[in-house]
Formats: C-alpha cells, structure tokens, sequence
C-alpha cells in the first residue's frame, strides 16, 4: 500500500501595496512640515492627484499577483486592510477635491472670517495703490465692493482721488502679485455718473478686501453698494445712499440719507434733509435732522433719536409709531420706550412694552399691551387717547387743566387726583368721567385688566422708576430682564414671556419676539 503524496504548505506573503501608499502619503505630509510645500498648496494638489494613490496601489498589487503565479504560489488577494485603506482613501479623496473646488472665499466674505486660521485659507499680503480721474461738475458716484471699507472725504480738487489698501490672501508672494493684479479698482463713466468698482470679486475664490479712502468735491451724490464693510461719510452737501452689511456713520451733511443694511448700527448727526433707514439693524443713533426720519425694518439693540424737526416714521414687525416732532430724545430698547418733549400728533401701537412719556404737546394716541404705560402732559396738550391691557396705565395732567375725561377700566382700579373727576364701579368695572377747567382736549382712558391713574402734574410718579438699562453688546440683544410690575390684578415679567393671574389659579401666558423693537 502506497503512502499518500506529501502536502505542499506555503507560506503567505505579504502585499507591499498598502505599506507603498501609506509611506507615500507620510512623504507628502513631511514635505508640508517642512514648509517645502506649503499646505494650501498640498491640499490642492492632493484634491487634483489622489488617484494616483490608487493607480500606484493597483500597480502594486498588479505586480505581486504576477509574481506569485510565476512562483506558483496563492495570490496575496485584497484582503479586509486593502479594502478599509480604499474606502478610507476614496472617502478622503472625494471630500479634499470637494472642498477644492468650494469657493471659500465667498465663504470668509459671508461669514466675516478675517483671521487665516493657521494658514488654512492661505497667508496675508497687503498692497497699496492710488489713482486720480478728473470729475466734472454735476457728476454722481457710485461705488461698488465685495469686501472693505468706505471713507468719502471732501475736497476741493475738480477731480476723485481714491487710496486703495488691499488685502490679498494666498498660498505665496507670487500668486499674492498676480491676485493683486487681477484685482485692481476701476473707474467707468456713463452719463452722469462715474462708477468706482473695487474689483475685489476679480481673482475667483481668493480672498480680496479693499479698504478705500475717496476725496470728491462735496456737492456730488454719493451712492454706495458693499456686500460687507463699514462705511463713513462727512460733511456732503449731495445726497448719500449706502446698501451694505456693516456700520454706517453719516454727519453733517446737507441732503438726504438713505441707508439700506442687512445687518449693522446706524449713526447719524447733523443732517439738513431726510434721513431713511431700512433692513435689519443694529444699534441706531440719530440727532439733529431738520428733515424726516423714516425708519422700517427689524430693529434690534438700543434705538436713540433726539431732536428732529420734521417728524419720525418707525415701522417694525413689533411696533408702529409716527410724531411730529421731537424736540427732547427718544430711546427704545426691546422692552422699553422712553421719550421727552414730543408734538403731537402722535401714535403709537407696541406690545410688551414700557412706555414713558414726558412733557408731551398736541395730541396722543398709545395702543400697547402688556406693559406700563406713563404719560405726562406738557404745554398745548391735544387729545389724549390710551389703549391699554393687563398693566397699569398712568396719566399726568395740568393741574387746572383744561380738559374732558372719560376713563373705563375692566378688573382694575381708577384713582384720580382731581376732586371734578367722578369715579363710579360697576360689577368688574370701573368708570370716571369729568372735566377740569372749561373746555379742552378730550382724554380718553381704558384699560383692561389693570389700574388707571390720574394724577396732577405737579405730584410725583406713582410707580417707581425703572433701573438703568444694563450694558449690552450692539448686535443683537436678548430681552433685557425690568423690573417686574405686580398688583391685586396680575404680575407681568419682562423676560420673553407675560404671565397674568386671572381668579387666583387661573393664568395666561403671553409671549413676545424677543430683541425686536
């Protein structure tokens, strides 16, 4: 009986492939720590060349299998680390050429990112340039910038100077000179209007930011377009308009302003015409306008208007007001308004709000809900009418008038200072009604779940004062946290919510946008 034939046992080789790729990959990333390749520059190549890893992989695993045939050894195969290393491989390789081919400078521009973050979106070159073009008489300018800031100056040559400082980021000096380039501010004129383009869109996805400082005659219109940077102009005699994203600082000038923002703070001083703000705002302060100010939009942060002659318009998702003139100052804030020296006619329709009214001439109408409402009456007090729910509302009145009042309040209290004003109750209800002195404005009262007040103006403020205003950052705020108003009739807390007892147990809750206007 024959033995059986001896098995022949091989010894499984290793494939070289995955250990070929890895050493390559470790090359290039010791070229990029010793900064003989820059890592913008290694990302970019690696997003445009990583399939070479795998045709270098392939090669390899090409050549083992002819090898082992030859030998007449198993085939090494791919095995379950050859596959995790192409998963892995393909996974980062889609991603980097993704984010290649992303325009990342659109993204800095938009998310206001100044910082280089250790070179990830290259590194920093400034630049510096200046040209000058004759400007004609009767001339319009209209500038244009992705990125950067906007001085317009005055002088008196007949011709526009402007002084570029640039900010180039790229992966080197080389490519920095040739994106600076690229990138170099020009001047067309159509008609009468010249336009100043920055150019700073011009070098594809680099980042380019252009601050410009421009001297123009002062008599010229102004218009002025950026997608993001701080503008500031003074002492113009034309008109000024501005679109952008970023502060706006307008003073002394003689025509109108109208200011567009997608988001910034507004300042405004010593204006001859009109002034015009509209979009999403910041922080706004603006005094001394002999014309209209026109305010619409989402207003957030603290609002400060102060003599204006000829009347204030404001419009937001959360407030309507127009007067005729403001002779004191007005500030509001998001739970808040307090005004002094206001003519009438005036009105006013807020909700959740505090409102403090001084020294107020002509007539007056105030529609609020869930908020103190105070008002004292100045010289040539008009009409009054007050339209209140679920605060205590208190009026102030010359002493011996003259005036008519009429007064309701539902699940509240009227008390008054004036022996002629007749307070009578009814179920749930009270009324007053009477007059002081002969004739005069009509005052009309109601309120609604919340006390009424009628007070001389000689007596001092029932309520106690509200607490200074805390500091807070311009952009945007929170509700502030007030003081908190209770009485037999309900409590209301100014944190974003309104909370009114009805009957002891039963309550209903309010809520409010918090941090508009």
């Amino acid at each position: 009986m024959s033995s059986p034939a001896p098995q022949m046992h091989y010894h499984r080789r290793r494939s070289l492939a995955g250990p070929f790729v890895l050493i390559t990959i470790g090359v290039i990333f010791l070229l990029g720590n010793m900064r003989m390749i820059s890592w913008p520059s290694l990302r970019h190549y690696f997003a445009l060349y990583w399939p070479v890893l795998l045709i270098l992989w392939g090669a390899v695993k090409l050549v083992e299998h002819w090898r082992d045939n030859r030998d007449g050894v198993p085939s090494r195969g791919i095995g379950a680390g050859g596959v995790v290393l192409i998963i892995f491989l393909v996974l980062f390789g889609m991603g980097f050429t993704a984010s290649d081919r992303f325009n990342w400078g659109a993204l800095r521009n938009e998310a206001d990112l100044d910082g280089d973050f250790g070179g990830l979106f290259g590194n920093s070159y400034t630049y510096s340039a200046t040209l000058e073009q004759p400007f004609a008489a009767g001339t319009d300018l209209r500038v244009v910038s992705d990125r950067g800031d906007v001085v317009v100056s005055n002088w008196t040559e007949p011709k526009i100077k402007v002084v570029v400082h640039k900010k180039v980021v790229a992966d080197n000096e080389e490519q920095a000179k040739k994106v600076d380039s690229q990138t170099q501010p020009n001047v067309n004129t159509a008609g009468t209007v010249m336009t100043l383009n920055a150019n700073t869109g011009g070098a594809s996805n680099h980042s380019v930011a252009s601050d410009l400082e421009i001297y123009l005659p002062p008599k010229a219109n102004v218009e002025i377009s950026t997608r993001r940077g701080d503008i500031r102009l003074a002492a113009r005699q034309g008109n000024v308009t501005t679109n952008s994203h970023g502060d706006v600082t307008v003073s002394d000038n003689a025509g109108n302003v109208n200011i567009s923002l997608r988001r910034g703070n507004v300042r405004a001083s010593n204006i001859k015409g009109d002034v015009t703000v509209d979009g999403r705002v910041d922080d706004t302060t603006i005094g001394d306008v002999a014309g209209q100010v026109r305010l619409s939009g989402d207003f957030f942060g603290q609002m400060n208007l102060s003599k204006v002659s000829n009347g204030v318009s404001f419009h937001s998702s959360r407030t309507d007001m127009q007067l005729a003139k403001l002779e004191g100052e007005l500030v509001m804030e998001s739970g808040d308004l307090r005004a002094n020296a206001i003519v009438g006619p005036m009105h006013l329709a807020t909700r959740a709000k505090d409102i403090h009214l001084e020294n107020v001439s002509g007539s007056l109408k105030v529609d609020n809900t869930n908020g103190v409402v105070e008002v004292r009456a100045g010289k040539n007090l008009g009409d009054l009418e007050i339209n209140n729910q679920r605060n205590t509302l208190q009026v102030m009145l010359p002493k011996n008038g003259p005036f008519q009042l009429d007064a309701h309040t539902t699940r509240g209290d009227i008390t008054s200072e004036f022996p002629s004003i007749q307070v009578k109750s009814e179920r749930n209800s009270q009324y007053a009604s009477g007059s002081v002195g002969s004739g005069g404005p009509q005052v009309r009262l109601t309120n609604d779940r919340g006390d009424v007040q009628i007070r001389q103006s000689s007596g001092a403020l029932l309520l106690p004062p509200s607490p200074p205003s805390p500091a807070t950052p311009p952009t945007p705020k929170s509700p502030k946290s007030s003081r908190a108003v209770e009485n037999d009739r309900g409590l209301v807390l100014h944190k974003g919510e309104v909370v009114v007892y009805r009957g002891g147990a039963n309550r209903e809750k309010r809520s409010y946008e918090p941090g508009t206007l």
